[in-house]
């Protein structure tokens, strides 16, 4: 069983929680993902299944678009509802007072982080410094030095159903709900506090929703409930060379196929026409159209070099 397969991942679980439900659910060992959600969030979570683990590095790149809730009032020590308030009273969080911002000010903050921008990666979080996780330190109280990384926002937007912006709680919080298109690696999280913070109030992320990974969106998502129920039958799985359908082709003759498949570079044809860069991806297709590897170009010999090679001999 070889493919990708996108899920609808529910609230509560970790990544990990869904591929182990997964890799039951198909009876296949082999089976991962692209792309981190945290446990609280919910949305399209990219798994590969046997073979397509292989292309992993191919997909994990992607850019990704969420549908975030932003709760200002407070900061939170983990930047998500789940985390301990940074500042408490008796009764719980010590909540900011939220000015009635218009929608101009909330604009100006927004358009204040679209483009490049840089993140200090969020203790409680997967990435690792010196081998370690982040998160594992968090949880035994150490905070250590994170470089700052080079994200970009592509689109940053205000959500608006019905009524003002600015939903108010009886907690004395204020929602804010955004859409947004970033590169691969951009923490929500972090997005969500900078934008309280050119609003001059605490702020954290209430509720995420990822609706898009790279070409694979909510409609191409199903739940692990159906899963369940569709394991036995077929559809379910995009074929590798359909999730890879981005990627420009090549078709081989019978004999430059059986080489590919050995690892052996092939003549990408006359360079000069093909119009590939230097070390860009490209699927190799033999003459009955089906995905035998991922190759690399080498434009200074006019080579095709498989980089993976998915199918064997025929």
């Amino acid at each position: 069983m070889d493919g990708v397969l996108i899920i609808d991942k529910p609230a509560g679980l970790t990544s990990h929680d869904v591929v182990a439900r997964v890799r039951r659910i198909l009876r296949e060992r082999r089976v991962g993902h692209t792309g981190t959600l945290d446990p609280f969030a919910t949305g399209v979570l990219v798994l590969l299944v046997g073979r397509a683990t292989r292309l992993a590095q191919f997909l994990s790149g992607a850019d990704k678009e969420y549908e975030a809730l932003i709760r200002f009032g407070y900061a939170t020590e983990t930047g998500d509802g789940e985390g301990a308030p940074r500042s408490k009273n008796e009764d719980g969080p010590k909540v900011e007072r939220v000015p009635d911002w218009s929608e101009g000010e909330i604009e100006a903050a927004l358009d204040a982080l679209r483009g490049e921008i840089e993140q200090v990666p969020p203790m409680y979080s997967a990435k690792k410094v010196k081998g370690k996780k982040l998160y594992e330190l968090a949880r035994r109280g150490l905070e250590v030095e994170r470089a700052a990384v080079r994200v970009k926002i592509h689109e940053l937007e205000a959500l608006q159903a019905s009524g003002p912006l600015l939903r108010r709680n009886e907690d004395g919080t204020c929602d804010l709900r955004v859409r947004v298109l970033c590169s691969a690696g951009t923490y929500v999280r972090t997005l969500a506090e900078s934008i309280g913070a050119r609003l001059g109030v605490g702020a954290h992320l209430s509720a995420l929703r990822r609706t898009r990974a790279g070409r694979f969106g909510l409609e191409d998502a199903i739940t692990l409930e159906e899963l369940e129920r569709q394991a036995a039958g077929e559809g379910i799985l995009i074929s590798l060379n359909a999730a890879l359908s981005w990627m420009p082709s090549v078709h081989l003759t019978s004999e430059a196929a059986r080489r590919a498949r050995h690892g052996v570079a092939v003549r990408l044809g006359d360079p000069s026409e093909e119009k590939y860069e230097d070390g860009q991806a490209v699927r190799v297709l033999d003459e009955e159209g089906d995905l035998i590897a991922i190759a690399c170009v080498d434009a200074a010999t006019g080579a095709l070099r498989p980089r993976v090679v998915l199918s064997t001999e025929k």
